[in-house]
C-alpha cells in the first residue's frame, strides 16, 4: 500500500530552477526580501536574469528618438 499523504513532487534537473523560484517567491512578504533570498541561493541565475532585463531595457530605449 502506498502512502498518499506525501504529495510533494520529486524534483529532477529540469524542474529544479522552477522549484527554487516557487519556493523563494511564494507566500506573503516583501518582494525585495524574496529576491535577495533567491539571489543568495542562485547567484549565477540571478545575474543572468539581471542581464536579460538590462538588455530588454536597452533595446526598448534604442528605439526612442528625442
Amino acid at each position: 500500500m502506498t502512502d498518499a499523504t506525501n504529495t510533494t513532487p520529486v524534483s529532477n534537473r529540469k524542474t529544479a530552477l522552477t522549484d527554487d523560484i516557487r519556493a523563494h517567491f511564494s507566500g506573503n512578504g516583501p518582494i525585495v526580501d524574496k529576491a535577495k533570498g533567491f539571489a543568495k541561493a542562485r547567484p549565477w541565475t540571478s545575474a543572468a536574469f539581471v542581464g536579460i532585463a538590462a538588455l530588454a531595457v536597452l533595446n526598448g530605449l534604442r528605439g526612442v528618438r528625442a
